[in-house]
């Protein structure tokens, strides 16, 4: 009776024992065993946005109202009081951050134009009539003939020749040396050629017709004589051209202008001799701006040996010599965001810090863009998912504002995203979403843009770009292509 008595009392305090060294156990091992903690539930949320919208807050999460996507927290610690703005990792791979460092390289020709072989102007020679006569006889009958030099063109016959000739050899047989070279002089002042004098002193007899010969390797450019035409004295009967050298005029935007100059070296090819390379330099920088092409021209001389490059022929046209050309600081083309004062990009720094740098640039090419300030070589520039941080930076007043001082306040501006519509001179037509913080619905409207901004973009295209008002009207603040790489499903404009 006792041992049945004891034997429960024994096994509740076995059952005590037992279950006081699982809680001890269980309390030493709680640091070491236990789930992690979710470090973010420790981080104060200031509130809660849309980073398709960034300024507009929510007090707390859910879907977005404005995008198919959650609402992102905004964290006390991520607010930082340098110029820059702070983005998680995982914010960063939800928006598709890319980066891409500054390099330096050369670039190669960036003269890819046409140009059209044109007669050399300076080499055209003008055959003109000593005196006036007749045509008697022409020899070369068509314009664009090619001749030789010494070639004889037409024969004249000049009667007013025959009385001073006449005069001339009655004086010469009288003997006095000095009124010969008197009337021989006077021979000369009729325009009457040495070979002409020496052959009336030869035969004793007049000498009304003369020859005109080609003076130069060339072309008949003009003629305006038939057989049997009146000519007057000085009267221009042919124009005779060169083809070594030749003349090309280019035609270059007139973004090339400042790679351009006087002196240097081309090469030229076209289809009419293929594996051929024609060489030459640029003479001159025409003045002239063509209006309706926004282009240049630039003259070249070209040398043409073998004379196979004809007026009006279209030729290929590339620097011959880059080589020289020094090495320069480089980012990606999408890495620009274009204002309406310029350029900006954003620069990666540690811990997930992305500050904007003002940047000026010059040439560009394959893909590549010249930075002539504001980057160092190595720095990691942002190449796609900027706009979205930069919106934020901006909303934030962590971007400087480009061309204010500090004095001036920093315009207030909005962000959405539509269809461009029309690409216009100064302006770009959008079909844009609704714009809640002004009580916009979906609509169809102009905004001004630079030609800067404009650059790259395509109508049909959809973006993502952000705008400011003033007394002048709506104007792009900066806008970019939206891509699909972030992961968001971006709804087609109705």
């Amino acid at each position: 009776m006792k041992l049945k008595t004891a034997l429960p009392l024994v096994t509740a305090a076995i059952a005590l024992l037992a279950g006081g060294y699982w809680l001890g156990s269980l309390s030493h091992r709680a640091p070491a065993g236990a789930e992690p903690q979710n470090p973010q539930q420790d981080r104060k949320v200031l509130y809660w946005y849309d980073p398709m919208v960034p300024g507009t807050r929510f007090d707390k999460p859910g879907k977005s109202p404005f995008m198919d996507m959650e609402l992102v927290p905004r964290y006390a610690d991520e607010t930082r009081d340098d110029n820059g703005v702070q983005i998680s990792a995982r914010q960063q791979q939800n928006l598709g951050v890319r980066t891409a460092p500054v390099t330096l390289r050369t670039f190669g020709s960036q003269l890819a134009a046409f140009g059209t072989v044109a007669t050399d102007q300076r080499s055209i020679t003008t055959v003109s009539a000593p005196a006036a006569g007749q045509v008697e006889k022409l020899l070369v009958s068509a314009p664009q003939q090619l001749v030789k030099r010494n070639a004889p063109l037409a024969r004249l016959w000049i009667p007013q020749w025959t009385a001073a000739q006449q005069e001339y050899l009655a004086v010469r047989q009288m003997g006095d040396s000095a009124l010969t070279r008197a009337a021989r002089a006077r021979l000369r002042l009729q325009f009457m050629p040495e070979s002409v004098i020496r052959a009336v002193e030869r035969s004793g007899a007049p000498q009304p017709r003369i020859t005109l010969y080609a003076p130069r390797d060339g072309y008949i450019s003009k003629l305006d004589v038939r057989t049997g035409s009146q000519v007057a004295a000085n009267q221009g009967l042919f124009e005779v051209a060169a083809l070594d050298p030749v003349w090309m005029v280019i035609d270059y935007p007139e973004s090339q202008a400042s790679q351009l100059r006087q002196g240097m070296k081309v090469k030229a090819t076209t289809a009419s001799w293929p594996g051929d390379t024609f060489h030459g330099a640029i003479a001159e920088l025409l003045p002239d701006l063509e209006a309706t092409t926004r282009t240049l021209k630039a003259r070249v001389v070209l040398d043409n040996p073998c004379r196979r490059l004809k007026p009006g022929m279209i030729l290929n046209v590339q620097l011959a010599d880059t080589s020289q050309n020094a090495p320069v600081l480089t980012i990606p083309e999408e890495a620009l965001i274009a204002t309406r004062d310029g350029g900006r990009v954003l620069i990666k720094e540690g811990d997930g810090l992305f500050r904007p740098v003002a940047v000026t640039t010059g040439q560009s090419g394959d893909g590549m863009l010249e930075v002539r300030s504001g980057l160092q070589e190595g720095q990691q520039v942002v190449t796609s998912g900027q706009f979205l941080i930069d919106s934020e930076a901006s909303l934030r007043s962590a971007l400087p504002q480009m061309g204010d001082s500090p004095a001036e306040s920093t315009p207030q501006s909005w962000s959405t995203h539509g269809v461009i519509m029309a690409l216009n001179p100064d302006s770009v037509t959008i079909a844009h979403d609704p714009v809640p913080a002004l009580k916009w619905s979906a609509m169809t409207m102009d905004f001004t843009i630079t030609s800067q901004q404009k650059a790259g973009l395509k109508t049909g295209e959809r973006v993502m770009f952000s705008f400011t008002m003033d007394d002048d009207g709506v104007h792009i603040a900066s806008i970019m292509p939206m891509s699909d790489e972030a992961g968001h499903d971006h709804k087609e404009q109705p």
